[in-house]
């Protein structure tokens, strides 16, 4: 019996009615003060909860219907959780209250883990609803036609898409820079063997960061594909990430500069559209930075200052 115990995990206590411990056994560490005094409940678990437990066992004497319980008890390895089961026992000349003690640490802690993760997923799930609805709203008022809208909204999406697989794929801490500008590039720039120039600080994004920049990328490289370098076949377009300040604290800049094609005509980009309102207004806001945006007849330049609070800088991934 003692061995199904010991691989069970359980300990046990045997009281009388007068909850004088009587037998015991494998009680879990920490817990011993139960088998040395009597109705020493409120000596192990405090006087709150001990004296709720010795309520219980009275309860179970005067009923016969058994009860169970938990109690948490703060240890040296942190806070250790306790099932204890009580029912009376009244067979074979013993009478008596049986409380059968399972530590059930573990368990309560992978629970409360899992707890703390399905807000957190919801909380972004959220969020990532928001960003979503915004898109469709903004989209659908520039819309010239429905298939415009659907082309649009389909491909927003699909890079909103992109930028979260990336952060999923590293359990929701976010994205490197030169990742998420590399994911976002592959439908629209296939030459493996020529590819962008990125340069400088490959910064570790944080999850907001990595959808918002994911989504300006995006309007500078469909932008760029329609009307500039890309289209072009050319590879005449640089990104640069470097240390700066935002408000003289800690910040990065990124730094998009596309030479245009001397054949470039007047650009969609340059009017007040849904990809001049996300990389001017939505995107600095929605990461606390700034952003500057200077289109000429033979450049483009797309600035965007990060704070410190969305990126950490690690030198190696």
């Amino acid at each position: 019996m003692e061995l199904v115990l010991k691989k069970s995990g359980a300990g046990y206590v045997y009281q009388s009615d007068d909850l004088d411990t009587v037998l015991c056994g494998n009680l879990p560490e920490g817990l011993q003060l139960l088998a040395t005094e009597n109705q020493g409940e409120e000596a192990v678990f405090g006087v709150e909860d001990g004296t709720r437990l010795v309520a219980l066992k009275r309860s179970v004497t005067n009923t016969n219907a058994p009860v169970s319980t938990e109690i948490d008890v703060a240890a040296a390895t942190g806070v250790l959780t306790y099932r204890i089961d009580i029912e009376r026992i009244d067979a074979a000349g013993m009478t008596g209250i049986l409380s059968v003690i399972t530590d059930i640490s573990e368990t309560r802690h992978r629970e409360r883990i899992l707890k703390t993760l399905l807000r957190e997923l919801s909380h972004r799930s959220k969020n990532l609803l928001a960003i979503i609805q915004g898109i469709a709203t903004q989209t659908a008022r520039q819309a010239l036609s429905l298939d415009y809208f659907l082309t649009k909204f389909r491909g927003r999406i699909q890079s909103l898409a992109y930028s979260q697989d990336l952060v999923t794929d590293s359990s929701w801490r976010g994205a490197y820079l030169f990742a998420l500008t590399e994911r976002q590039f592959s439908a629209y720039w296939p030459d493996s063997e020529t590819p962008i120039s990125i340069n400088g600080i490959n910064a570790h994004l944080s999850p907001n960061a990595t959808l918002h920049i994911g989504l300006a990328l995006h309007e500078l490289i469909v932008n760029s594909a329609s009307y500039g370098a890309i289209s072009a076949g050319v590879n005449s377009l640089t990104i640069d990430c470097f240390e700066t300040l935002l408000d003289e604290n800690k910040a990065i800049e990124l730094a998009w500069v596309e030479h245009l094609p001397l054949a470039a005509t007047q650009r969609e980009v340059d009017e007040h559209t849904f990809a001049r309102t996300v990389l001017e207004r939505v995107v600095p806001v929605a990461i606390g930075g700034k952003a500057m945006y200077v289109t000429t007849p033979d450049r483009i330049e797309y600035h965007l200052t990060i704070p410190a609070r969305e990126y950490e800088i690690i030198n190696a991934e």
